[in-house]
């Protein structure tokens, strides 16, 4: 199945369960209707398996897609730093441009592989199920979701901080990738063995080190009290339905949900929260890789500062044949140094 087919598919199969669950409560085994017993409990064996061999047509599609993106991003990057002038390589440490291309190209790689689609899916998940839980009951619903927006404004809180961190953790792992390239590449090795700064090399490279894990432990915990809170609370929410359920039937209250209805708005409860909670933190993941995009958009937005003339002429090495004349032929280094 295409992607546009298979997304509105799982969504709209995720709902049917909990229905067929409020039905089999309130009409077999509340309403003693027996008949339909066998439908009911067969529907709910055969549709999660259908919509398991949808999602992992999804999934393969979702990787092909986003490999090609990363193929065509890596090579764009790599020949764009084949066109770069010499100047360029001189004045920037190998290291930082392999981490470049091996370290910020690789952060993005689940971003750009599974953003779109999750973003997608988890998106036709919550307004699906929203829509179902309103047909059961709007006063539950609006105990569910009342606290949503204020998670929306401490996700963004949360994500501009993930991405400062992102940008300082890349810079340093890119320090440590340049001094390991040229610490222990052979003129590297010799000459540290030869003026005795093996010492001075370890003690710069652990604290390199030292920071860098400082920063990754960081970026692995911005957001995580946030989320835990998000956690508790959606947690704790269908106690709070069951008590507004309970006390609208003692109010005697003719609309008050039934217990099918009480189980299928849980049910669907519980399959709201984790695309809720997958769409914050899609946000926070998010700024965390537009710092690494800042980085790889830098290189890619480098003008050559060498290119063919307009009314250049493709030669056939094979059919060139003559002599080369150099003639008023200067080189220099500019002064100024390449950001």
């Amino acid at each position: 199945p295409s992607a546009p087919v298979a997304l509105p598919t799982t969504s709209f199969l995720g709902l049917i369960n909990p229905i067929l669950l409020k039905l089999l409560i309130d009409e077999v085994i509340t309403g003693r209707n027996f008949d339909r017993l066998n439908l009911y409990v067969g529907l709910m064996i055969v549709i999660p398996i259908g919509s398991g061999l949808i999602g992992v047509g999804q999934s393969y599609l979702n990787n092909v897609i986003g490999q090609n993106v990363m193929q065509d991003l890596r090579n764009a990057l790599y020949a764009h730093l084949q066109r770069l002038p010499l100047r360029f390589f001189t004045e920037t440490r190998t290291g930082e441009i392999q981490s470049r291309l091996a370290n910020d190209v690789g952060g993005v790689q689940t971003v750009v592989t599974d953003t779109a689609t999750s973003v997608t899916a988890n998106l036709a998940v919550v307004l699906s199920t929203i829509a179902a839980m309103i047909y059961i009951d709007w006063r539950l619903t609006l105990l569910s979701i009342g606290l949503l927006p204020f998670f929306m404004y401490l996700t963004l809180r949360v994500g501009r901080v993930r991405r400062e961190v992102s940008t300082e953790t890349q810079k340093t792992l890119a320090d440590v990738t340049a001094v390991t390239e040229e610490t222990l590449s052979v003129s590297g090795v010799l000459l540290s063995k030869t003026f005795g700064q093996q010492a001075a090399a370890t003690n710069r490279f652990r604290g390199l080190n030292r920071r860098l894990a400082l920063l990754q432990i960081r970026q692995a915990m911005v957001g995580r009290w946030f989320f835990m809170i998000i956690g508790t609370i959606f947690s704790i929410t269908p106690a709070f339905v069951y008590w507004l359920a309970g006390w609208l039937t003692i109010q005697g209250d003719a609309s008050a949900p039934t217990i099918g209805d009480i189980v299928a708005f849980t049910t669907l409860q519980s399959r709201l929260f984790f695309p809720l909670g997958q769409l914050l933190n899609i946000q926070v993941e998010i700024q965390g890789a537009l710092a690494l995009f800042d980085r790889i958009f830098e290189y890619l937005e480098m003008d050559p500062e060498i290119v063919d003339a307009p009314d250049a002429v493709a030669l056939d090495p094979a059919k060139v044949q003559g002599r080369v004349r150099l003639h008023d032929v200067s080189f220099r280094y500019p002064t100024e140094a390449v950001p």
